[in-house]
């Protein structure tokens, strides 16, 4: 089931049992209440621990990465449960990290694992050193995303790559088998021909290629959504980079991007693909944002991309508490659209890019959870509301996909790796930083950002 991208279809995811290394059950168990006096930190330790349960207890078993989907009701209509995501599972890796920094999980259990992972992508199928979307996680070949999707997708192999190049920084100084684990993440970074992606030499990044429909898929990155890292990490190559004036001719389409334009008092900064007057689903506040830290960051054009953030995830919560549809449900503390699993009309589950001008009255909880950076009381509001009175939109694997009060508080015993994988991340960047820390200070990363102009007094980049 192809995640939906706004600018192509509508403008168109406290203890270890050692023993078999998997999280032992936490206090939430499925449908018993939380109390209601548990602390905070005491919240935020137990929605990271079992949201990284999707990528350590119910991962794909023979490369370890994220599965595209988890389905506690075991029904697959698709019968992709062996199928892995790229995009996915570098959240995975982020996630997976952040459970080794908290004690959820052994460090060495962790490098183990983690090993199994980059030796799978080694010799899984690559296309000028990308990945696919979609990749059979039995036997590393490319599962299409679609007929002529078939090929390398850059996006996702950002994503992927993210979570790579944190592996490697947190790991590089340690022992013989985390150097040997930072050094194939180091060799698989360095194998990505993002210079390719650019369609022989066009000032843009290309989202696709194929080996056998070649560019057909046409899809140039340009304009504000969810693949900003795609360009930044392109930037940062020391083997196949683009140039600055790709990034600014190519994603902020010759600086017309910008947007003067306010909602509920909030400017908007940058003129959302398909979505300029609300802002984009919320995960294009997250994805790029699991490394990236956006904090007082700018380049020629945005003053502070942690104010652009910022404003849309509570753009968002505005307009869900307003309610103009009026939803039962929709509140303070029950708020947040993004793309994931939706209530079909007939009550049956898809999918579909929620945002206020797509609202069909389903809330997806990764959308408020992953927000804490920009809005920690909205989303610890989101948070202690769903644990404490609403134990039925949570499983094994923490917060169900979707769910709606208003359909007599329906949800869907499934989850997908691109949701579930940015909770834990965003959280504890909240919390300390931690994961932004890790990119931030990557040798290529601080060089790719001062290639592109980009300033952060935090890092002393300038």
């Amino acid at each position: 089931m192809k995640r939906i991208i706004l600018s192509a279809i509508t403008l168109s995811l406290l203890s270890v049992s050692c023993k078999n290394t998997q999280l032992q059950n936490t206090q939430s168990t499925k449908n018993q209440l939380v109390k209601a006096n548990l602390t905070d930190a005491r919240l935020m330790d137990l929605v990271q621990k079992e949201s990284l349960k999707y990528f350590w207890d119910y991962a794909e078993p023979n490369s370890k990465l994220g599965r595209e989907r988890y389905h506690e009701d075991n029904i697959y209509p698709d019968n992709d449960k062996h199928v892995v995501t790229t995009g996915g599972s570098g959240f995975g890796l982020a996630t997976v990290l952040v459970g080794v920094e908290r004690g959820f999980v052994p460090r060495k259990e962790a490098v183990k694992r983690l090993t199994t992972m980059m030796d799978f992508l080694a010799k899984a199928d690559r296309h000028k050193g990308a990945w696919s979307h979609w990749i059979n996680g039995e036997t590393g070949k490319t599962v299409p995303f679609g007929k002529k999707d078939n090929g390398g997708d850059l996006v996702e192999t950002a994503f992927l790559t993210s979570g790579i190049l944190m592996v490697r920084e947190y790991f590089k100084n340690g022992n013989a088998e985390e150097k040997a684990l930072a050094k194939k993440c180091d060799e698989l970074w360095k194998g990505i021909q993002w210079n390719w992606y650019t369609k022989g030499g066009e000032k843009v990044l290309y989202w696709h290629w194929s080996p056998d429909y070649q560019w057909e898929m046409n899809f140039p990155l340009q304009g504000y959504n969810e693949c900003l890292i795609t360009y930044i990490l392109a930037a940062s190559s020391p083997t196949y980079p683009i140039d600055a004036e790709t990034y600014y001719k190519g994603w902020t389409r010759n600086g017309t991007y910008l947007s003067d334009k306010e909602k509920y008092g909030l400017p908007m900064y940058v003129k959302h693909n398909g979505a300029e007057e609300y802002g984009g689903p919320l995960f294009w506040a997250h994805y790029s944002y699991i490394g990236l830290d956006p904090t007082n960051l700018s380049d020629k054009l945005i003053r502070n991309y942690f104010d652009l953030n910022k404003n849309q995830v509570l753009i968002d919560y505005k307009y869900c508490v307003e309610n103009p549809k009026h939803w039962k449900g929709y509140g303070p503390d029950y708020w947040g659209l993004t793309a994931g699993y939706s209530r079909n009309q007939d009550g049956g589950v898809g999918y579909d890019a929620h945002f206020p001008q797509n609202d069909r009255g389903v809330i997806t909880p990764t959308a408020a959870l992953s927000s804490f950076p920009y809005t920690p009381k909205e989303s610890m509001d989101f948070l202690r509301f769903l644990y404490t009175q609403k134990p039925e939109f949570i499983g094994s694997a923490g917060p169900y996909d979707a769910n709606s009060i208003h359909y007599d508080n329906w949800t869907t015993p499934r989850y997908l790796a691109i949701d579930q994988g940015t909770i834990a991340p965003m959280i504890e960047n909240y919390r300390t930083g931690f994961l932004w820390k890790l990119f931030m200070n990557a040798p290529e990363i601080r060089q790719g950002l001062k290639k592109l102009d980009f300033k952060s007094e935090k890092y002393n980049i300038r």
